[in-house]
């Protein structure tokens, strides 16, 4: 079952995929936690990352949005796989936030794909993948099928300070992330004429090795 959902989610479009155990993950809202999670990522576009300056743009909003379609598409033929066979499965929404000012899903992405071995949680409190840093999108779908599980990378980022370097709201510092200020910074950028959504997208450009 775990190569048969690996390759059906790599054929599908995915970059990465990996499982974990959930024990222990927070959860926000009206969902169950199950025992095991699949993570899949999708990377972003280097050339669409190329028109992102100091402020998101109308080409990244588009991308963005169609890659979180992209990914709850492929979530919800996962949990239709994985129930025909007589598990339970739960997609959760590519980008489903239920607190804006605290950024917090039903549950944490960038967590699942941590402990599913795709990356570090960075200085800018994003999944960092060795090949690709930050510039990949996330979905999880939780199952009661029995996963493997795989170890932890470490943290990577070396002296590399990119994301505090070019972060519009000055919300990332060697001490951690500053969510009061990039939530502001996006509410900002929500207003900028066809933006219309909280988004940003500046560290995540930045965010590629070499890491230095």
């Amino acid at each position: 079952m775990e190569k048969r959902i690996r390759d059906f989610l790599k054929d599908k479009g995915a970059t990465l995929v990996g499982f974990c155990q959930t024990e222990g993950i927070r959860t926000y809202g009206e969902i169950r936690l199950l025992p095991y999670a699949i993570s899949a990522g999708i990377r972003l576009s280097e050339t669409v990352l190329e028109t992102v300056t100091d402020r998101p743009s109308l080409i990244y909003k588009h991308h963005y949005r169609t890659i979180n379609h992209y990914l709850d598409q492929l979530a919800l033929r996962i949990t239709r796989f994985l129930e025909d066979h007589g598990y339970q499965a739960l997609p959760i929404g590519a980008s489903q936030t239920i607190d804006w000012e605290r950024q917090l899903g039903h549950l944490s992405h960038l967590e699942i794909g941590r402990r599913a071995g795709l990356g570090w949680i960075g200085r800018s409190g994003l999944l960092i993948n060795p090949r690709y840093g930050a510039q990949v999108r996330y979905v999880s779908i939780l199952t009661d099928l029995e996963l493997p599980t795989v170890k932890e990378l470490p943290f990577g980022c070396g002296d590399c300070y990119k994301c505090l370097d070019v972060c519009p709201a000055r919300a990332i510092s060697k001490d951690g992330v500053d969510v009061k200020l990039c939530y502001q910074k996006l509410r900002e950028f929500s207003r900028v004429r066809g933006i219309g959504q909280f988004i940003c997208g500046v560290c995540i450009r930045v965010c590629r090795p070499p890491w230095h």
